[in-house]
């Protein structure tokens, strides 16, 4: 899934999308959901089909949370930046795991195991402050907790 494609195939994967007609989310959620990621030259090739220009279909990939520029980590930590999750110590949880993982947002390990990314509220809040790992819940963070999770994803749990 993380197979950097060829011109042509991704030519093939955005062909449906008219120009001019909006299909900017769309063409760049089916390049992510076919690689896994949007590859650096899928932007030239969805502006190309949607007479657009290179850097518009950019800025929309980057402004986007969803989309990601970069094959994904083999385990994903997401951490919900939503306000129940912020007001009861969600930026505590944050600095935990960003400390012990050794990386920041948008930053993968060195061996490429684990990423960290914001995630968005997704109306669990009654189990915040919490993160997503690959998109399973893991709630009622504490500092403490989170720094044993990402021990526990770094596989020296102990």
């Amino acid at each position: 899934m993380t197979v950097d494609p060829d011109l042509r195939e991704l030519r093939e994967l955005v062909a449906e999308f008219e120009p001019n007609r909006g299909h900017v989310l769309p063409a760049l959620h089916k390049v992510q959901n076919t690689y896994g990621y949007v590859p650096r030259p899928a932007f030239e090739v969805i502006a190309r089909q949607l007479n657009s220009t290179a850097a518009l279909i950019y800025g929309a990939a980057t402004f986007y949370s969803d989309f990601r520029l970069h094959p994904p980590a083999e385990t994903e930590v997401a951490w919900c930046c939503g306000p129940a999750c912020r007001v009861l110590g969600g930026d505590r949880i944050r600095e935990a795991l960003q400390e012990e993982l050794g990386i920041g947002f948008h930053e993968q390990t060195d061996d490429h195991k684990i990423g960290l990314h914001v995630g968005q509220c997704v109306g669990t809040c009654h189990e915040a402050p919490q993160v997503w790992v690959n998109g399973k819940v893991e709630g009622n963070l504490t500092p403490e907790s989170a720094r044993a999770l990402a021990r526990g994803l770094k596989g020296d749990a102990e």
